[in-house]
Order: structure tokens, then C-alpha cells, then sequence
């Protein structure tokens, strides 16, 4: 199912399409083209594919996350060019943060509806243009989340403002796995409004 939803809070007309886990599978090279663009450290880096940080690591990630119930996938497009997209679901407190991370977490977290934004990318030509803040604004809608939690490379600048601007604060370190890099794991209580 693809929904459209048109935003022209900036000055570039931007058109937000929701699509669910069913016509994912289709778009998965387009998903990886806009994320390779928006990281080209992480394509190039020879240690990349170790740490889980590939395109092949991106295609079995995002597979595997089609099985939630809820799977949100948010692409923008500009004059119908896929510019940047985002995809979230609902989880549990306990997948999301693992045994080691749980207790930490405020108990909000733990037990209202959270939502794991799973990746967030933009091509850089449209960076710094809201893009990126109106596809977590379209995920929060169609999730409707009390929480909100991401990972992020602590290296990743750019994006750590971003989710700074959006209200995430730090809640502590994160692996994926014991030899996989260590990530920023990232928690934002959702305002009602939103």
C-alpha cells in the first residue's frame, strides 16, 4: 500500500509516500542506493562489512525487520526523484534495548509504545533542507509511538545534530554484536502533538 503525502513546508515541494512491508522487497535497491549516498564513508571503509555496515548487511537488516507488524517505510521524493527515506516499527522495550541496556532505560520506555527507527537517510544534495525532520515526522505519525529510539555512529556529525533537534538524548552504548562497532543508542519520549 503506498499513501501519498504532500509537504511543501520548505522551499523544494516535497512528496512523503508510506509504504508497507508488501511493496518493500521492490524497492530495496533504491532504499540502498539513497543509503550509500548518504554514507559514503561506510561503503568505502574495508572494515565496514565486518561491522554489519554494508549494502548486503543493509538488504538482510531491513528483510528481517518486514516480519514486525507495523513495518513503516517513508520515502521522499523531489520532481519525483527519490531523495531520502526512513523506516520504523513498533517494538518491544526488550528487543529494542536487549538485557543489558533495559534497566537503564526510563519506565516509560519500557512499558508505553515505542517505536525503532531503524534507518534514517537523505542524499546529501538535499540535506540541511528539513527532509530528513519531515520523514521522522511522517514515521511518528503513521507509528504513533509514546518513545522513539535510534542507533547512531557517534562519528556521524551530522546526523547526531539532527536527532539532537528532534529530541533524542543519549541512554547509553550499543552493539549489535560483540565485535560490531559501538553506536550511540539514542531515546526521544514523543510529544502527544506530534
Amino acid at each position: 500500500m503506498t499513501t501519498p503525502s504532500t509537504d511543501t513546508g520548505a522551499s523544494t515541494d516535497v512528496v512523503l509516500r508510506i509504504h508497507g512491508p508488501g511493496s518493500v522487497p521492490s524497492m530495496l535497491d533504491l532504499i540502498a542506493d539513497i543509503w550509500a549516498d548518504a554514507h559514503p564513508e561506510l561503503v568505502d571503509h574495508p572494515g565496514a562489512a565486518a561491522g554489519d555496515l554494508s549494502l548486503p548487511a543493509l538488504h538482510r537488516q531491513i528483510t528481517g525487520h518486514l516480519q514486525h507488524p507495523g513495518f513503516t517505510l517513508v520515502v521522499a521524493y523531489v520532481d519525483g526523484t527519490a531523495v531520502g527515506f526512513g523506516y520504523a516499527f513498533p517494538c518491544s522495550a526488550d528487543y529494542w534495548f536487549g538485557p543489558d541496556l533495559v534497566e537503564k532505560i526510563p519506565p516509560g520506555a519500557r512499558v508505553e509504545r515505542l517505536m525503532g527507527l531503524c534507518e534514517l537517510a537523505v542524499r546529501p544534495p538535499w540535506q540541511s533542507q528539513g527532509i530528513g525532520s519531515r520523514l521522522h515526522t511522517e514515521l511518528l505519525r503513521a507509528v504513533a509511538p509514546q518513545w522513539s529510539s535510534l542507533l547512531a555512529l557517534p562519528s556521524n556529525h551530522r546526523g547526531q545534530d539532527l536527532y539532537a533537534k528532534l529530541g533524542y538524548k543519549y541512554a547509553g552504548p550499543y552493539r549489535n554484536s560483540p565485535d560490531g562497532p559501538e553506536f550511540d543508542l539514542l531515546l526521544c519520549q514523543v510529544d502527544a502533538e506530534n
